[in-house]
């Protein structure tokens, strides 16, 4: 085992987890000690977790660990923002996703599903080959991620860690979860691996979303330097048109963030101080 991974779990863990791990002995105390507790006990255990539960369903909290969701003030400074793009790579998207990036002189953020780039490493590389960032969105972008223990965690991002080292000869240093969803567990693992959390500020449900407009709405209501924009070339939902949605989204935010004086930078650079 290496020295990291011999780390004791508690140094690692938020304030937030660390009062919860408190508060569950405090509650078995009670019980065991005061006369009539239990079901005090009880009630508070169960409350805080599902405060735990609701803390992981939100793809924004920070309460189980470091979440970046927005660039840092010197990236703001410098105009930027971070067009992040998950679920790929798609061989019938992603292509056309490049050449528009190209176009425009942006630079965007893949999170890539391991398994897609051992099936597609030649697409892999040419997203890094233009001057993108891909990094890590799990292994097969499990459904049931937020259900996972330690080893599981551990599991699943070593698996997709190596898979795209190997194809792109570095490994990632950030990692999303699918859909954001996560659990207490995840926090120490991603410390050990030393990949940070990153979610977004705006988002366009454009797996779900066909209409163009609303998601480039959603994308651009209160547009500013700092933020981190969320689409998809992997299960991209389709417009009206049978098109991938986000190749109708792309070109109008990529217009507006140059009308706005603002510039796409990937994830790597905007994060660096």
């Amino acid at each position: 085992m290496s020295d990291s991974a011999s780390v004791p779990t508690v140094r690692m863990l938020t304030p937030f987890v660390s009062a919860s791990i408190a508060w569950h002995l405090l509650a078995l105390a009670a019980a065991v000690l005061v006369r009539g507790a239990a079901p005090w006990a009880l009630a508070a255990v169960v409350f805080n977790h599902v405060v735990i539960t609701v803390a992981g369903l939100l793809p924004r909290s920070t309460l189980l660990g470091r979440n970046v969701s927005r660039l840092p003030a010197a990236a703001v400074a410098r105009a930027e923002v971070a067009i992040t793009i998950d679920d790929g790579p798609d061989p019938e998207v992603t292509p056309a996703v490049l050449d528009l990036l190209d176009a425009a002189g942006q630079k965007a953020t893949f999170f890539c599903i391991a398994d897609r780039v051992a099936a597609h490493p030649a697409l892999a590389r040419e997203i890094v080959r233009r001057g993108h960032s891909i990094q890590n969105h799990t292994a097969r972008h499990r459904h049931d991620f937020s259900f996972l223990g330690p080893k599981g965690y551990a599991n699943e991002l070593e698996r997709a860690q190596r898979m795209l080292a190997q194809v792109l000869g570095q490994a990632p240093t950030c990692f999303r979860a699918p859909a954001g969803f996560r659990n207490m567990f995840l926090a120490p693992v991603l410390q050990r691996m030393d990949l940070t959390l990153v979610s977004w500020t705006r988002r366009g449900f454009d797996t779900r979303e066909g209409d163009a407009q609303r998601v480039l709405g959603r994308l651009t209501r209160g547009l500013a330097a700092g933020d981190i924009l969320l689409l998809h070339d992997g299960n991209a939902a389709r417009s009206p048109q049978g098109r991938p949605v986000l190749l109708e989204v792309l070109p109008q935010l990529l217009s507006r963030l140059q009308a706005q004086g603002l510039h796409s930078v990937t994830l790597p650079q905007g994060l660096a101080s």
